[in-house]
């Protein structure tokens, strides 16, 4: 097998790990010279990968994100008003996130006094709880990605790895610059494995992730 994949058999799951993106010191650089996802590199815009709203899983993720807002305070909330007048689905389908003057709802900007970033975000370490319990999962999980393939076996292939230009379809054709691409992100001070441990804990559990750390890590 090819060095460069992992791969750990979990009962009707083989799940196949990018070894040199798990290695690598990739960190977000929200808020620290991010260049956001548009045309034209726009870091002073603060507005990330939140530019074009959050595609949401399923019925019981949009109506878990609508329970979360209705509990966030405009000190916190920053599109509040915005919410309450028009909701936070940008259709009656409520599969994505509405856009308000380009960016997700949920986007507080540089400046606002209840502090800039995700609302939801915010609102979830200040009540000591995970913020991957409170955002869509599309932005806990970036920049990982999971392609899911059905095997001849019955079982099913996930392969885990970076988020990559085509992964944002039409919009990535456009972007001005992709966070996992190029060296500029890469200047964490612990690898991928350590500072996505909690997300790829929730993607794979925690049986795979302390066996993927014990390969990886050696631990």
């Amino acid at each position: 097998m090819d060095r460069a994949v992992e791969e750990i058999r979990d009962g009707h799951t083989v799940w196949r790990f990018d070894r040199e993106f798990l290695t690598s010191r990739w960190t977000c650089l929200w808020g620290r010279g991010c260049q956001g996802i548009g045309p034209e590199p726009a870091a002073h815009l603060g507005l990330g990968c939140c530019s074009i709203g959050a595609d949401l899983g399923d019925g019981d993720e949009a109506r878990m994100i609508a329970a979360l807002a209705a509990t966030l305070e405009p000190d916190r909330f920053e599109r509040q008003a915005e919410a309450l007048e028009g909701g936070i689905f940008s259709d009656g389908s409520r599969s994505h996130t509405r856009v308000v003057d380009g960016a997700c709802i949920f986007l507080n900007r540089p400046g606002f006094a209840g502090g800039a970033g995700c609302a939801l975000h915010l609102a979830a370490v200040e009540a000591d709880e995970s913020p991957v319990d409170w955002k869509p999962s599309v932005c806990w999980q970036l920049p990982i990605k999971v392609d899911w393939v059905a095997a001849e076996d019955d079982s099913e292939v996930a392969t885990v790895r970076r988020w990559t230009r085509r992964d944002w379809g039409a919009e990535g054709e456009t972007m001005s610059w992709c966070c996992t691409e190029g060296s500029l992100a890469y200047v964490g001070d612990r690898p991928v494995i350590d500072s996505l441990g909690e997300e790829l804990t929730a993607i794979v559990g925690t049986e795979v992730y302390a066996e993927l750390r014990r390969v990886i890590m050696g631990e």
